[in-house]
């Protein structure tokens, strides 16, 4: 989808603040709300806006360390990676799992309550899929910078 300048500023609006009211947001963009309306369910249609979610403060939420595990595994074949994958995005400590370049296969970020559940989650969880090789884990001391809107600009396709 060609996003033109009206539809970078819904989402750009939306990111901010997702319970915007419709009407106020339609107005400042100089649309109705029914044209207003047309372009979210397109964009949502389009695959642009994926979800509506509430994102909360993690540490406020109990989870005060944030860790970075890198995990090796052992054989890399298509199906023992998938394997892998479906494994540790079971895991409700698993925030996010990227396949990487480089010495390790995975980078996940993990969020815990302490650094015992850290412990925990590698040792009893992470440790235990059977293709796992090496893991190495980097705990944050402090969170510098952390955003979740993403620089949307209009395309000139």
């Amino acid at each position: 989808m060609k996003l033109d300048r009206i539809d970078v500023r819904i989402l750009q609006a939306l990111q901010q603040d997702a319970h915007v009211k419709a009407a106020d947001l339609a107005e400042s963009l100089g649309l109705s709300l029914s044209p207003f309306y047309r372009r979210i369910r397109l964009l949502e249609e389009d695959g642009i806006i994926s979800r509506h979610v509430t994102l909360l403060d993690q540490e406020k939420a109990g989870f005060s360390v944030s860790a970075y595990v890198s995990v090796a595994v052992d054989k890399k074949r298509a199906p023992l990676l998938k394997s892998f994958e479906q494994e540790v995005t079971t895991f409700e400590e698993v925030m996010e799992c990227y396949l990487m370049t480089g010495d390790f296969d995975y980078m996940l970020r993990v969020v815990v309550p302490d650094i015992a559940s850290l412990e925990k989650f590698v040792v009893e969880k992470l440790s235990k899929i059977d293709t796992v090789k090496d893991i190495n884990t980097s705990v944050a001391l402090r969170r510098v910078h952390y955003k979740t809107a993403l620089p949307v600009k209009p395309r000139d396709d």
